[in-house]
């Protein structure tokens, strides 16, 4: 009797450990999240117009009347919606580290499904701030900055985008319910 409890438990092990392609992909997806959140923050490109200036979310910088190859840059965090708009960017990318950091502790060890909700969560809420962030900063910033030639939301501001979704994606990954997909691999 104590060889068919044993041989229970070890079904049932291993039917709670394997790592579908689903919860993979879902981890793939947190960690290119990660990777473009990180290169949103650090951008020099937010906004640029006619390269005569850039704008990022740490600094504003523009060409020098006199001289075509110097720039003078100053600090960007002089408004309330920049600083917010940075923060809520930041809390974002905070709680994708977390959660990338949380599934790949699932991973690593055999008890993964109490994981997957938790993740899910941290990837939701992160979202949630990404979005509002990527729709507050082109709002305020043309009621506030006045530029009289051309300007245009560059790569910068397209990555936070492409953070934001993969994040997303990530986070229907993991909602997905490991007990009617696990059962086929």
């Amino acid at each position: 009797m104590s060889s068919a409890v044993l041989s229970e438990t070890e079904a049932e092990a291993a039917r709670a450990s394997p790592l579908t392609p689903l919860k993979l992909v879902g981890l793939v997806c947190v960690f290119l999240a990660l990777c473009l959140d990180a290169g949103a923050v650090m951008s020099p490109a937010w906004v640029t117009a006619d390269d005569q200036f850039y704008l990022s979310l740490w600094e504003a910088c523009w060409k020098q009347a006199g001289s075509p190859d110097r720039w003078q840059c100053s600090s960007n965090m002089d408004t309330d919606w920049r600083v917010a708009t940075l923060a809520l960017l930041l809390g974002g990318g905070a709680l994708v580290l977390m959660s990338f950091l949380v599934a790949l502790v699932a991973v690593c060890i055999g008890t993964r499904r109490r994981f997957y909700a938790p993740v899910a969560i941290m990837l939701f809420s992160a979202v949630v701030l990404q979005a509002g962030c990527l729709v507050l900063y082109p709002i305020k910033f043309i009621e506030t900055v006045s530029l009289r030639i051309y300007h245009e939301f560059n790569w910068g501001y397209g990555l936070a985008w492409g953070g934001t979704i993969f994040s997303f994606g990530g986070g229907v990954l993991y909602c997905l319910n490991p007990k009617n997909y696990e059962d086929y691999y």
